[in-house]
């Protein structure tokens, strides 16, 4: 039996077997979540926001993420490549930092024309 995987803010679900990273389940469903070093935890890439009442749906930390968060997962984040799902989950991707400052310089031009 799978469990479900929610990500957000594009509303995709994928069912997996537990233990599924969740960046394995991102590619499966076509969620892009952005990584260099192909899911070994060092690049820091694929840092995902987990709220906590869904947080229960994952692994816990293991010593490698946590190291690599430092302090981070305080606010609710984990790593893609690391976080195993073991129960429902919803998962928020983070904007895209480049997409962040295209928006923000958009908004900024429109503002300007007003």
């Amino acid at each position: 039996m799978g469990v479900h995987i929610t990500f957000m803010p594009n509303g995709k679900t994928i069912e997996v077997r537990p233990g599924t990273t969740i960046l394995d389940a991102s590619r499966r469903v076509r969620v892009q979540i952005r990584t260099r070093c192909g899911g070994n935890a060092s690049c820091l890439m694929c840092k995902v926001l987990v709220p906590a009442p869904s947080a229960a749906g994952l692994t816990p930390l293991n010593q490698n993420e946590r190291l690599k968060l430092g302090g981070l997962q305080e606010q609710g984040y984990r790593l893609a490549c690391q976080a195993k799902v073991i129960g429902n989950v919803t998962v928020t991707l983070p904007e895209d930092p480049l997409k962040a400052a295209v928006r923000k310089q958009l908004e900024m031009q429109r503002e300007d024309e007003s």
